[in-house]
C-alpha cells in the first residue's frame, strides 16, 4: 500500500492505494472514528464487495442503502433515498457515509454527506478505474439535472479515499477503458512523460497488468492531489482538470445520460478540444492525430455522436465554467500543458461543431 495526501490544512486526507485492502480493519481504522456508518453502494458492486467492506468496520452500527446502477440514476430521487436512509437510522452529525462503487455512487453519497445535517463525514471506497484516478479525489459531489450534468452539488472533502486495485479485476472492459480516458487527460494537461508512458503501455493497461494499472492510478492521483491542494474550489488552475469535459458533458446530455459512459464522452471531448486548439494555432499540427491514435488504441471513441449542433451548443452553455454567458474552454498548448480560455473567436467553435455534426 502507498499513501498520498491531499494537502488542505485541517481538511487534509490520505489516498490509500494498493492490492488486497478491502476487508482489512487496520486500513480504515485510523481514519474512521465514527460509531454510526451508512454505506451506499449499487446493485452491481454490493453483491461483490459489501461484505468485505463491512468486515473492515468492526462492531460499528451499519446501515446500507443500495441504489440502481448507472448514470441515469444520478438524480435527486436517488439522493433522497440516501437521505431517507440516514433519517430512518436516526443518525446524527457524528455519523459517516461510506461510498462503495464508481463515480456515480461517490458523487451521490458525498453530496448526501455534504447536506445531511449541514455536513457529516464521508469516506470514498472507489471500485472503478475512473473513480480511483479521478472522481473519488477532490471533494466534488453532486447529482445531474435534466438541464445539465452535475448542476446540483457541493464541495465536500472525504476523510479518506481507499483504492483497492483488486476491485478492477471484476470491472467490465468498457468501464476500465473509460477510466483510462481520465489518465490520458492527466498526461495532456500536466505530464507529457505520462502521455508517452501511456503510448508505450496501452496494451498492458488493457490487459490489466497490475504494475501498469498501479502506476497509472498513483500518478493520476499525485497530479490531481497537487492541483486540488492549490485550488480546492476551482477558482483557478483546477479548471484544467476539465479538459474535454465541457464537450463531454454535452455529449452525455444530448445522447441521454447512461448511453455514453463519462470517460467515453471525455475521450471524444478531448479530441474536440484538441481540434479547436489546433484551429486556434495553440497546438502543433499532428498532435490531435497523436491523441486520437492513443485513444483508439485504448478502445475509446474519438468522435461524438451525431446530434443537432444547436442542441449541443445549448448543452455546452450550461457548463459550470460559463461566466457572463461566455463558454470557457480548456485548450491545449502542447501535450503536457493546457490553459483555460474565454477569448477565443466564437465562430471557430461554431465552425468546429458544424464540421463535427454535419459529416
Amino acid at each position: 500500500m502507498i499513501t498520498l495526501t491531499v494537502e488542505l490544512a485541517e481538511r487534509s486526507y490520505p489516498i490509500l492505494i494498493g492490492s488486497g485492502l478491502l476487508g482489512r480493519p487496520d486500513v480504515l481504522g485510523p481514519y474512521l472514528k465514527n460509531r454510526d456508518v451508512l454505506v451506499i453502494t449499487n446493485d452491481r458492486v454490493g453483491p461483490i464487495y459489501l461484505e468485505p467492506l463491512k468486515a473492515m468496520l468492526g462492531d460499528r452500527r451499519i446501515q446500507t442503502v443500495i441504489v440502481p446502477d448507472g448514470e441515469a440514476n444520478k438524480n435527486m430521487a436517488t439522493l433522497e433515498s440516501v437521505l431517507d436512509g440516514l433519517v430512518a437510522a436516526h443518525y446524527g452529525r457524528d455519523c459517516v457515509v461510506v461510498t462503495l462503487g464508481g463515480g456515480v455512487i461517490g458523487d451521490i453519497g458525498g453530496f448526501a454527506a455534504a447536506v445531511y445535517q449541514r455536513g457529516v463525514d464521508f469516506v470514498q471506497v472507489p471500485t472503478t478505474l475512473l473513480a480511483q484516478v479521478d472522481s473519488a479525489v477532490g471533494g466534488k459531489t453532486g447529482v445531474n439535472h435534466p438541464g445539465g450534468k452535475n448542476l446540483i452539488g457541493a464541495f465536500h472533502q472525504p476523510r479518506c479515499v481507499l483504492a483497492d486495485t483488486d476491485t478492477l479485476r471484476t470491472l467490465p472492459d468498457r468501464q476500465l477503458n473509460a477510466g483510462l480516458a481520465e489518465v490520458v487527460k492527466y498526461g495532456l494537461i500536466a505530464d507529457a512523460e505520462l502521455f508517452v508512458w501511456l503510448e508505450h503501455q496501452a496494451e498492458n493497461l488493457l490487459r490489466r497488468d497490475p504494475g501498469a494499472l498501479h502506476h497509472a492510478i498513483r500518478r493520476s492521483c499525485e497530479i490531481k492531489a497537487a492541483i486540488v491542494a492549490e485550488d480546492e474550489r476551482e477558482r483557478g488552475n483546477r479548471a484544467l482538470l476539465n479538459l474535454g469535459h465541457t464537450f463531454g458533458h454535452a455529449i452525455e446530455r444530448c445522447a441521454g445520460y447512461g448511453e455514453w459512459l463519462h470517460g467515453e464522452a471525455v475521450s471524444a471531448g478531448m479530441c474536440m478540444a484538441a481540434d479547436l486548439s489546433e484551429r486556434l494555432g495553440l497546438l502543433h499540427a499532428g498532435e490531435p492525430r497523436r491523441l486520437r491514435t492513443l485513444l483508439d488504441r485504448l478502445e475509446l471513441p474519438i468522435t461524438p455522436p451525431q446530434v443537432d449542433p444547436r442542441e449541443f451548443l445549448d448543452a455546452m452553455s450550461m457548463d459550470k465554467k460559463v461566466l457572463a454567458g461566455q463558454i470557457r474552454l480548456v485548450l491545449l498548448r502542447e501535450i503536457g500543458s493546457a490553459k483555460v480560455m474565454a477569448d477565443y473567436p466564437a465562430h471557430e467553435l461554431l465552425d468546429l461543431l458544424r464540421e463535427q455534426f454535419m459529416t
